[in-house]
C-alpha cells in the first residue's frame, strides 16, 4: 500500500481530523502520523516525508521551497483546510507535486458564532458572567435588539450568505459590502464601503485576506462606524490594523469587538486585544464543530484516495503542474 504522512500535532489530531476520517485513510494507505506536540520543522517535515506518496497538511503545517525539493518521491500535498497560504504553491508545481485545499463547510458554524457574539456583545453576557464566576455583585446594563438593526457584512461568500439568513430571521437589516459579488437576495442590500461602516450598528469582517484586503480595517474605516457600533471578526487577522483597532476601543471610537482570529500564532487573538474588557475573544473556534471538521477531514480523505487512484480530486489548485503526479499515474 502507498503511504500517506499526516501532520496535524498529536495533541490535534482528534480535534482537527477526527477518529472517522483516520479510519477511512487507513482503508486507503499506510499512515504516518506527527506524534510530537508540535508543528514540524521543515527538516522535520522532509525528515517525516521520506517514502510518503501523499502528505495531508495541517492547517498550520508550512511547505516551502526547501521542503518541496527534498521529497522526490512525494506526489501531492492535501491541505486539510480552505487556507493554502502556507504552501509555497509555485515550489510544489516547480517539482511537479500536485497541491489540493478542502472545501469550506464550516460556512453554518461560523455564521452561528457570528451570531452569538453579536448578541452578546447586545447584551454585555460575557462581562456579567465574568463578573459573577469572581463572586462580584453585577449591574444590570441596558441592553439592544438585534431586530431592527443594521448588520453591515464586508464579503458576501458562503459564511456571509449563512450569517444574512440567520439575521433576517431576527429582524434585522443586512447591508453587504463586496465589489466582486451581487447578492441574489433582494432583501439583502449591496452597498458602498463608506455607507456600510457609517449606518452599520454591527460590522461583520467576513473577506478572504489576499494582499487587497490587508490592514482592510484600518484607523480611517474604523474611524467611520458609529460609536455604538460593534466590530467581529471571523476571517483572518491580517485583515485588521490591529493597533488601529485597540487605539478606536481604548478611546471609545466603537462599543466593543469580537474576534475570532487574530496576528497571533495559530491566527489566535492577540494577546493585547484579547484582554481588552470590551472585546469578546475565542481561540479560532467559530467553525470547530464536529460537522465541520468531518466535513474537511473526510473530503480530504477522498482527495487522496482519488490522487492514489490515478483520478483528479477536487479542490486541486495546480492540475496543470503536477507532472509528478501525472507520470507516475501513466505509469
Amino acid at each position: 500500500m502507498p503511504f500517506v504522512l499526516v501532520t496535524h500535532p498529536r495533541e490535534r489530531l482528534a480535534t482537527y481530523f477526527g477518529e472517522q476520517a483516520l479510519t477511512n485513510l487507513q482503508g486507503v494507505a499506510q499512515v504516518k502520523l506527527n506524534h510530537d506536540a508540535h508543528d514540524w520543522s521543515t527538516r522535520e517535515l522532509i525528515e517525516a516525508a521520506q517514502g510518503c506518496d501523499v502528505l495531508i497538511a495541517y492547517r498550520q503545517t508550512a511547505l516551502d521551497a526547501e521542503f518541496f525539493s527534498a521529497v522526490p518521491g512525494l506526489l501531492a500535498a492535501v491541505r486539510c483546510a480552505v487556507d493554502i497560504r502556507t504552501i509555497d504553491v509555485a515550489a510544489a508545481s516547480h517539482e511537479g507535486i500536485l497541491v489540493t485545499q478542502a472545501s469550506p463547510g464550516f460556512g453554518s458554524a461560523v455564521a452561528e458564532w457570528v451570531i452569538g457574539v453579536m448578541i452578546d456583545l447586545s447584551r454585555s453576557i460575557s462581562p456579567a458572567a465574568a463578573a459573577y464566576w469572581q463572586g462580584q455583585s453585577v449591574e444590570p446594563r441596558m441592553g439592544r435588539e438585534l431586530r431592527g438593526a443594521c448588520l453591515g457584512i464586508i464579503g458576501y461568500g458562503e459564511i456571509g450568505r449563512h450569517v444574512a439568513r440567520l439575521a433576517q430571521a431576527f429582524g434585522m437589516r443586512v447591508c453587504v459590502y463586496d465589489p466582486y459579488v451581487k447578492p441574489s437576495d433582494a432583501a439583502v442590500e449591496s452597498i458602498g464601503w463608506h455607507e456600510l461602516l457609517t449606518c452599520a450598528d454591527h460590522v461583520v469582517c467576513l473577506a478572504p485576506a489576499t494582499p487587497e484586503t490587508d490592514k482592510l480595517i484600518n484607523a480611517q474605516a474604523l474611524s467611520c462606524m458609529k460609536p455604538s457600533a460593534f466590530f467581529i471578526n471571523a476571517s483572518r487577522g491580517q485583515l485588521v490594523d490591529e493597533q488601529a483597532l485597540l487605539r478606536a476601543l481604548d478611546r471609545g471610537l466603537l462599543a466593543g469587538a469580537a474576534l475570532d482570529v487574530g496576528c497571533a500564532p495559530d491566527q489566535m487573538p492577540t494577546p493585547d486585544l484579547a484582554r481588552h474588557p470590551l472585546v469578546i475573544a475565542t481561540p479560532h473556534v467559530g467553525g470547530l464543530t464536529p460537522q465541520a471538521i468531518e466535513h474537511q477531514a473526510l473530503e480530504t480523505v477522498e482527495q487522496t484516495r482519488a490522487i492514489l487512484q490515478g483520478r483528479l480530486p477536487n479542490g486541486a489548485v495546480n492540475p496543470a503542474q503536477a507532472t509528478r503526479w501525472m507520470s507516475r499515474m501513466s505509469t
